[in-house]
C-alpha cells in the first residue's frame, strides 16, 4: 500500500537551521561498468551507516533519478557541523569509498562524473508544502504539520526579516 497519506495541506514542522546535501553521479560511459558500479554501491552502505546511527545528524534522504544517467540523493542533515565530520571521520564508511573513487578517476578520467552541493539554510529561510501527499523531503525529516500551525501562506511560513 505505500507511506501513510497525509490529507490536505501540511507543512514540515522544522524550525531550525537545516542543512541540505545534495550528492550523485553521472554515468558518462555505460559500458564502462569498473569505473562507476562502485560509487554507485558505495553510497547504499553510507547510507545504512548514516540511518542507523541516530547521533549522526542525517535525518532523512531521498534517492531521486536526474536527467538521464543521473542518480543523486537529497539529505537532510540537523547541521552542517555533522555532515563535514561524517566526511572526515576515520572508521566510517565515507573515507574509503572517497579514497577509492579518487583512485578510479585518476584511472578512468571521465567515465563517470560526480557532484554534490551543500546548502546552510537558517532557521526561518525554508517552507515546505505537501498537499495530499505522504511524508516527503524536508517533511520526512523532521514531521509534517497542518499548514495553519506554521501559517497558511508561503509568506507566512518564511520568516525572513
Amino acid at each position: 500500500m505505500g507511506a501513510e497519506l497525509f490529507a490536505g495541506r501540511m507543512t514540515a514542522e522544522a524550525e531550525g537551521e537545516v542543512t541540505v546535501f545534495l550528492i550523485g553521479m553521472r554515468i558518462n560511459r555505460f559500458r564502462a561498468l569498473r569505473s562507476w558500479l562502485p560509487v554507485f554501491r558505495a553510497m547504499p552502505r553510507m547510507l545504512r551507516e548514516l540511518s542507523r546511527d541516530k547521533e549522526s545528524g542525517m535525518l532523512s534522504y531521498q534517492l531521486l533519478f536526474g536527467a538521464p544517467r543521473v542518480l543523486y540523493v537529497v539529505q537532510y542533515w540537523d547541521s552542517h557541523e555533522k555532515l563535514l565530520e561524517y566526511a572526515s571521520a576515520q572508521g566510517k564508511e565515507h573515507r574509503p569509498a572517497w579514497a577509492a573513487f579518487n583512485r578510479r578517476m585518476r584511472e578512468g578520467r571521465d567515465k563517470v562524473g560526480f557532484w554534490h552541493e551543500t546548502y546552510v539554510v537558517p532557521a526561518g529561510a525554508h517552507e515546505a508544502i505537501y498537499l495530499n501527499m505522504p511524508a516527503f523531503g524536508l517533511g520526512q525529516a523532521t514531521g509534517v504539520v497542518p499548514v495553519g500551525r506554521r501559517g497558511d501562506r508561503a509568506a507566512d511560513r518564511l520568516s525572513l526579516n
